[in-house]
């Protein structure tokens, strides 16, 4: 008999991984292109890395999930495409739309975002199930 739940966790859990791995690779051509009149290497490698922290962080949630529920594991994976989406978006706009006054405050707020979204969504899922376990009793 297929496990289709386990199907479609599998294929959730390689479609998350492929959307952050290019979203990452969108988001540094990004970074480049707004940053490519700085003169400052330093500056931009410490914003590469910035930039590529909430991917990292992606990856490192993945390899830490392996024995949480395939529920909270779910909320992780759409909790990636999502904020992906939405950074690769915001950068693009950024990047390529009409000029604005400081469009490396984009670069810096997104990434603060997305790992506060990151954290939220790993942690907000175990309280409720230890408040509704308390509740229950």
């Amino acid at each position: 008999m297929v496990d289709l739940e386990g199907v479609f966790h599998h294929r959730l859990r390689a479609g998350a991984l492929t959307v952050a791995a290019s979203g990452a690779a969108c988001a540094i051509a990004f970074m480049l292109y707004v940053g490519r009149r700085n003169n400052s290497r330093l500056l931009l490698l410490a914003f590469a890395i910035w930039v590529l922290s909430p991917f990292a962080a992606f990856v490192a949630a993945d390899a830490f999930s392996q024995r949480w529920s395939r529920r909270r594991r779910a909320v992780l994976y759409c909790v990636m495409l999502a904020v992906t989406v939405a950074a690769v978006t915001i950068y693009g706009i950024v990047a390529l739309g009409p000029p604005r006054p400081k469009p490396a405050s984009f670069f810096l707020v997104v990434p603060a975002a997305s790992l506060t979204l990151l954290a939220l969504a790993v942690s907000i899922p175990p309280l409720m199930s230890r408040l509704s376990s308390r509740t229950n009793r």
